[in-house]
């Protein structure tokens, strides 16, 4: 078989591919057209970020296998030009999360020391020695909120300094936690109050991007030191701003922007920012390491192995699709809920098919789940291929469970999840002839509710006028009910309140309505 190197790669990653017994050609710098011309006879391909793997380029490679992008990113690959061929399209996420986790603490120690400001003043034949004291991180309070892979190596690298970790990540295990030497803590707000250094390591979006706002800023120590390696816009810039003027922010340093290039910027007014174009990955062992592991990726997919990192989902066979196909939709709303519901690290997850389901092979219906529980939380894109690879990294057991017994639907779909704030389960069906879907069941409570895209959820004594209150709350704050559904336990027992409206439920108004109606617990989710 043949692979194609249409962008430079090191040295060793072409090696691998020829000793593994593949005909390599290295042929850079191609235009559109001449790769059109000549990829018709390679299995594989190989691009960095200069070559463009456009749709034409793909519908005239008929013997093409796969596409192999020797970075983070495939914003130069036509994924669903590739994914309608069945190519699988796959990426080196990895091979800059040390480059990218050393970044975070080069930016944390020069934020602290002043380390840019006083190199510039003695560029200019000046000795200023005091007025860049700085500050130790030595038994001081480190944030970290996302702990990926990348939030993992700078909480390894920075205990190594002698700092106290706390961490904010809902989707991680407090084992795993407590394995990093992290405190793990239950919100934001638990967090905030507690460090002298803040990082993220999130994904950019919709619940991330502004996540830091002028409410978070006042819930800071005051003289708190910011860093930002993960996307641009997690900070709101606005809000940073006043927050260095003010002084509750006594440093920040940022190397990622919303838009980029970023050349003109509010935070360029001030001396205790350190601004750096995007270099998180600018190494020249993180390029290598680029080359080498999509080496490895490619020999795996011309091989027959699973690809870990592939970006797409090759051709299901129809007859499984026509069967399983409603599902998959379905199985990766409820894994996006299950991530909204659960309070704190989630450790266990089991997927239950029952009825006519449990007798298919039902294992992309797992997957299906956890591409949608960690699409929301990882910085990485989570597909229905390596969503099970990124389960295992974050320490999360994977289970399928079947059973064909009778229900009340011909078919169901039941997620469990084991926290350590306590288990967490969903179930729901599709019915009739256009499978609409149905949540059945949550926390034990049945319902019958047609799930939307904004919904809330209350768990509340069940007494009367419960409904009346949060109507009214909603409806003060403008936000309209679509439809609503109440199941209970008994009558003066326990009831859950389920509700698709048509705004996102923020978590003021949400912390409103459970405190004015005296909820148990109270849920936003967004699908």
């Amino acid at each position: 078989m043949k692979v194609l190197i249409a962008d430079k790669i090191s040295d060793t990653g072409i090696a691998k591919l020829r000793d593994a017994g593949f005909d390599v050609d290295v042929n850079t710098g191609r235009s559109e057209a001449e790769l059109v011309a000549i990829i018709g006879d390679y299995q594989a391909l190989v691009v960095r970020s200069a070559t463009k793997v456009t749709r034409p380029i793909i519908e005239a490679a008929e013997q093409l296998k796969i596409i192999g992008r020797a970075g983070v990113g495939v914003d130069n690959v036509d994924v669903k030009a590739a994914t309608e061929r069945g190519i699988v399209v796959c990426n080196a996420p990895t091979s800059n999360i040390i480059s990218a986790a050393e970044q975070t603490i080069t930016l944390m120690l020069a934020s602290a020391r002043n380390t840019p400001q006083a190199n510039a003043s003695m560029h200019v034949g000046k000795w200023e020695r005091s007025k860049f004291t700085g500050a130790e991180v030595y038994d001081k309070t480190l944030g970290i909120v996302g702990l990926g892979r990348i939030g993992t190596l700078v909480a390894e690298r920075a205990r190594g300094l002698g700092m106290k970790l706390v961490g904010y990540d809902p989707y991680i295990s407090q084992e795993r936690a407590a394995a990093l030497g992290v405190e793990l803590v239950e919100t934001l707000d638990d967090l905030l109050p507690r460090v002298d250094f803040l990082t993220v390591h999130l994904p950019k979006t919709k619940e991330t991007i502004g996540m830091f706002g002028p409410r978070e800023f006042a819930l800071m120590k005051d003289g708190v030191r910011l860093v930002n390696t993960a996307r641009g816009g997690i900070y709101q810039t606005d809000a940073l701003v006043d927050a260095l003027r003010s002084g509750k922010v006594a440093s920040a340093a940022i190397d990622v922007f919303e838009v980029e290039p970023c050349t003109e910027s509010p935070l360029h007014q001030f001396e205790n920012v350190i601004l750096t174009p995007h270099l998180g990955a600018s190494t020249d062992e993180a390029q290598d390491r680029a080359g080498d592991q999509i080496a490895d990726f490619i020999i795996a997919g011309l091989t027959g192995q699973m690809v870990p990192t592939a970006v797409n989902v090759p051709p299901v066979p129809p007859e499984v699709m026509e069967k399983l196909g409603p599902y998959i939709s379905l199985g990766e709303s409820m894994g996006a809920a299950i991530a909204q519901l659960a309070p704190s690290g989630i450790s266990e997850v089991d997927v239950l098919t029952i009825g006519q389901l449990a007798e298919m092979d039902t294992r992309i219906l797992k997957t299906a789940v956890l591409k949608g529980m960690l699409s929301k939380v990882s910085d990485e894109p989570v597909n229905l291929v390596n969503a099970g690879y990124y389960a295992e990294q974050r320490g999360i057991a994977v289970t399928e469970t079947k059973r064909e017994e009778i229900h009340d639907y011909t078919n169901m779909l039941v997620v469990r999840a084991s926290s350590s704030s306590g288990p967490i389960e969903i179930a729901a069906s599709l019915i009739g002839k256009n499978n609409e879907p149905r949540l059945v069941s949550l926390f034990g409570y049945d319902l019958d509710m047609a799930p939307g895209r904004h919904m809330a959820f209350f768990r509340y004594p069940d007494r009367p006028g419960m409904i009346g209150k949060v109507g009214t709350i909603l409806g003060d704050a403008g936000v309209n009910i679509a439809s609503m559904q109440v199941g209970r336990t008994a009558a003066g027992g326990t009831a859950l309140m389920g509700l698709v409206v048509d705004s996102e439920i923020g978590p003021d108004l949400l912390g409103r309505i459970k405190d004015s109606a005296e909820m148990t617990d109270a849920w936003s989710i967004t699908l």
